[in-house]
């Protein structure tokens, strides 16, 4: 607690290693569904099976994302420009993947080709640039040097197009595709939408794209792409049953690897459930198997390379049931995250062979480059300032807002209310297994004429929650003892020091506050995972409420179950009333508390003091405090309710004078 009074006794970090206990209760939970996967896997005893398995993966990866978006009626394709280099053609494309959803691309193809053949879709990582970056650039010239069509596009927030073109007032270190990506994907999640839904149906629409050109066999079509690219491939993989073949590079490893790493991930790699399900990066090459894979990786990477080697070797029995042993590849470059020039001549190497059945020296020399100022796509560099009715991910979103809006707006209030708190509840309760809260007071003294103590008890097993007692040390007990305030607010009881003149003015009534520390919150708060700010873009808070969504559990459902929680512990502790119950609700974080009183009557009094007002305004406006915003996720919310609902539902239980911003 940061004041000038610190209370006496031992931290409660001599009692728990409170520091630890987030992080490793979620990898005890992702561990046993790790293990759940693998035993499910290792069933798989014949084609029939395998074949059962992947339609139940990809229908389980496609509806947890929130199922594909609706396509627009044409693609409406057309070329705004071309350029011919040498020995090939690059052909400046614009195609409709959903109404008003322009999507940038540039077509190479081989010169002298006349008849349909393979064709290679690049789908780009996480650079700026996107399909023009050097990279990126290089890679296409080996496939079209190989003899392949190329289709490399823009995902969205990267190169023409953009949600921010114009510079925000943002640290510059954001100036990078992931802030975009994860800046607007946090936001689809309370929609009950993931943002990896645009990124697979994107990709699936430049397949249909190349199955339209003359000069490609339908049947022939792979993919491939590094990082973020590589993340697309093999959700290709997983969803997109057109694919002949596939080269993934720097990215398949496997979940259990990368738990045990420091990076986040972006927004359109988190697929809430996943884990749960038991899936993992080997659910990506079993639906691939017998086509022929090969697997591209660095083994400098931050993705590990143990996982890459694991699920590889784990996975090759997928082709052996189709009597295909060597379908499935991997090369290793010695090297950093990228994709290297050994990598690009590999993979062409490999698509020339299984699309086009021809045999390339992979170390032919390459094309030379076009000239990216001609293979621009729009007139002016971008999407949403070259088209009237140009959408991005944002309109996208801002319409599902006003669908569920309308859904909810359908039940009279009462249904609405049942509906929504009997979904608050289970999803809440769902992942919590019952244990003795067994409270301890391991410390007490005083701050001025407050007596204070400090307690810890056990949430559910694995994770112990922290409050501090202030009661005024010159007033007795009252009759039936101390009616309770519990206080709930950002920083917990490390940022007590902050509201001290409430926590006194409390006290004066005759009433015990508790301030809390729900999980990873105060004291709670976890060591750093990484070197990023705590609770900062890809910090360690961020990280593992991404950690939660693959479990199918969120930090939200999380925290509420603590407050749940802590109202079940502290009535009848330390001469507190059980009759007698408020909630102090601060901040964007009190949240937490309000979503917990609206499950629990026995709370009496709810006062809200700057809180989030609802999840509509935090998600319909183009910019907004990202600040904790993967604390404040709680996934598929608005299909139930938003927050001006809870708040009508507290009714008359809210405390006078206290409200949430209009």
């Amino acid at each position: 607690m940061n004041t000038d009074h610190p209370i006496p006794g031992p931290s409660c970090m001599e009692f728990c290693d409170v520091k630890s206990q987030l992080a490793r209760f979620i990898q005890a939970r992702s561990e046993a569904a790790f293990a759940r996967g693998d035993a499910t896997r290792d069933a798989l005893q014949t084609v029939e099976e395998l074949e059962a398995y992947r339609v139940q993966a990809r229908e389980r990866f496609i509806a947890a994302m929130g199922g594909l978006p609706e396509s627009a009626p044409s693609l409406g394709a057309r070329i705004t420009g071309h350029f011919e280099g040498d020995g090939y053609r690059v052909e400046n494309v614009l195609f409709t993947s959903r109404p008003g959803v322009h999507v940038t691309a540039n077509l190479y193809l081989p010169t002298g080709r006349t008849t349909p053949g393979g064709a290679v879709l690049l789908l780009c990582g996480h650079a700026l640039a996107s399909k023009h970056y050097p990279d990126y650039l290089q890679v296409c010239r080996h496939l079209v040097g190989a003899g392949l069509v190329v289709l490399v596009m823009d995902p969205t927030g990267q190169g023409e197009r953009m949600s921010f073109p114009a510079p925000l007032d943002r640290d510059p270190a954001l100036e990078h595709p992931t802030w975009e990506h994860s800046y607007i994907g946090c936001r689809c999640l309370p929609l009950g939408q993931s943002f990896t839904r645009y990124f697979l149906h994107d990709a699936m629409r430049a397949i249909d794209f190349l199955g339209t050109r003359p000069e490609v066999d339908p049947t022939r079509i792979g993919a491939t792409g590094s990082s973020g690219g590589g993340t697309q491939t093999c959700m290709l993989m997983l969803a997109e049953p057109r694919l002949a073949a596939a080269a993934p590079v720097n990215f398949l490893t496997s979940r259990r690897s990368y738990l045990y790493t420091g990076g986040a991930q972006d927004a359109e790699q988190i697929w809430p459930g996943f884990t749960a399900d038991g899936f993992d990066h080997e659910n990506f090459l079993a639906a691939m198997a017998p086509r022929p894979v090969l697997v591209c990786a660095a083994d400098s990477d931050f993705f590990p390379i143990e996982g890459t080697c694991a699920t590889i070797d784990r996975s090759r029995r997928f082709w052996q049931l189709h009597g295909a042993e060597d379908g499935l590849q991997l090369f290793v470059d010695r090297a950093p995250h990228r994709f290297t020039t050994p990598h690009a001549r590999r993979v062409a190497a490999f698509f020339a062979r299984h699309l086009n059945g021809v045999t390339v020296d992979p170390d032919q020399p390459q094309p030379r480059p076009a000239a990216i100022e001609a293979m621009r796509v729009t007139a002016t560099g971008q999407v949403m300032t070259s088209f009237a009715d140009a959408r991005d991910a944002l309109d996208e979103n801002a319409a599902r807002l006003d669908e569920l809006k309308a859904h909810r707006q359908a039940f009279n209030d009462t249904e609405l209310r049942e509906r929504a708190l009997a979904w608050l509840r289970r999803i809440v309760t769902a992942h919590r297994q019952p244990c003795a809260a067994n409270p301890r007071c391991f410390a007490t003294g005083r701050l001025e004429e407050l007596s204070v103590a400090k307690y810890l008890w056990w949430s559910q097993p694995g994770l112990m929650n922290h409050a501090v007692r202030f009661q005024a040390d010159n007033q007795p007990a009252p009759d039936g003892g101390w009616p309770v305030t519990l206080a709930v607010w950002e920083g917990g009881t490390t940022a007590a020091a902050c509201h001290l003149d409430w926590i006194r003015a409390t006290c004066a009534l005759g009433r015990s506050v508790w301030v809390l520390d729900v999980s990873g919150m105060g004291e709670l708060e976890p060591h750093p995972i990484n070197a990023r700010p705590l609770h900062g873009l890809f910090g360690t808070l961020y990280r593992l409420a991404d950690d939660l969504l693959w479990l199918n559990d969120s930090l939200v459902a999380l925290r509420v179950h603590d407050v749940l929680r802590a109202l079940a512990v502290i009535p009848g502790s330390d001469g507190c009333s059980t009759a007698d119950i408020q909630i102090h609700a601060r901040d964007r974080q009190g949240i937490y508390a309000r979503l917990a009183a609206v499950l629990d009557a026995r709370v009496q009094q709810v006062g809200s003091v700057n809180g989030l007002a609802s999840f509509d305004a935090w998600i319909r406006p183009r910019c907004y405090n990202e600040r904790n915003t993967k604390e404040l996720i709680l996934p598929g919310v608005l299909e139930y309710f938003d927050l001006p609902d809870i708040d009508r539902w507290l009714g008359t239980r809210r405390a006078p004078g206290e409200s949430n911003p209009p």
